[in-house]
């Protein structure tokens, strides 16, 4: 199926036959990528008296319990509710079917090449995704597929599938690549890291009180009048996709929590 659509009064097409998938599959039996350290994600079988959820143990069905911590065992949405004292939830925040996105390429800097800030004081070890870094790849961005940002960040490597953060710290925003994205009018970020923010952070996170207008070190949030942009982590987006514009069909579970396992598809758009 191809359908048509118009933005600001040019028109463009999306076969949705052809879906892109940049989330990362959740291998309850295999590898699964990992932060902080917490419990990997997990598949039991479930039984009593009566009843054995598997067919391979004369089961008439396969009937599971799962457990997970979504922010930390893969590919995840999550809203302001994140950082609210709130319960805000993911589903009454996230109205959007189709959003025009860009992807883009990113080289993350060492701090100690960047005068962009972070808080707290950002070390001398770490990266940082910069206002720079986003201006330059994003120089060639029709500013009608910036309702979405897609950020793939160099080196790009299938090992991002199941990466132990905790072993490979990953980069992070600075104060003024997230004011920038939030200038350009980016509603739904996707990053292919665990967090916007540093992963040991005092707890500050700084990048996500900034995309989702939140004064720091403040919980305070009105739900009725909050901030309807989403963060997407932990996606991986292959080196076959080319940078370009593309219309997100971000698909989640409706959880009334503050985050939910994801599955975001993309289309590549055609003009005309």
């Amino acid at each position: 199926m191809r359908i048509e659509f118009k933005i600001a009064s040019k028109s463009y097409s999306v076969d949705l036959s052809k879906p892109l998938d940049i989330s990362i599959p959740l291998m309850f039996d295999g590898e699964q990528p990992n932060t902080y350290g917490v419990p990997r994600a997990t598949a039991q079988v479930y039984e009593d008296e009566n009843f054995i959820g598997d067919t391979r143990r004369g089961g008439s069905c396969n009937f599971e319990e799962y457990k997970l911590i979504p922010h930390c065992n893969g590919t995840h949405t999550e809203c302001v509710g994140h950082i609210s004292l709130e319960r805000i939830s993911i589903g009454s925040v996230l109205r959007d079917d189709f959003i025009p996105v860009s992807l883009v390429t990113v080289n993350p800097v060492s701090a100690r090449e960047t005068t962009d800030s972070y808080i707290p004081t950002k070390n001398d070890d770490d990266t940082l995704i910069t206002a720079k870094s986003l201006s330059a790849a994003l120089s060639q961005t029709s500013k009608e597929f910036l309702t979405g940002l897609i950020l793939r960040t160099l080196p790009n490597d299938r090992s991002k599938l199941s990466r132990n953060y905790l072993e490979h710290p990953p980069p992070y925003f600075s104060v003024e690549a997230m004011q920038y994205l939030v200038e350009l009018g980016v509603q739904h970020l996707l990053v292919d890291m665990p967090s916007v923010d540093r992963a040991f952070d005092e707890g500050k996170l700084t990048a996500h009180h900034i995309f989702w207008n939140v004064p720091y070190e403040s919980h305070d949030v009105d739900r009725n009048h909050c901030s309807p942009n989403t963060i997407t982590e932990m996606i991986f987006v292959s080196e076959e996709l080319e940078d370009g514009s593309y219309l997100l069909n971000l698909q989640i579970p409706n959880f009334v929590a503050d985050a939910a396992p994801g599955r975001p598809l993309i289309y590549a758009v055609e003009t005309g």
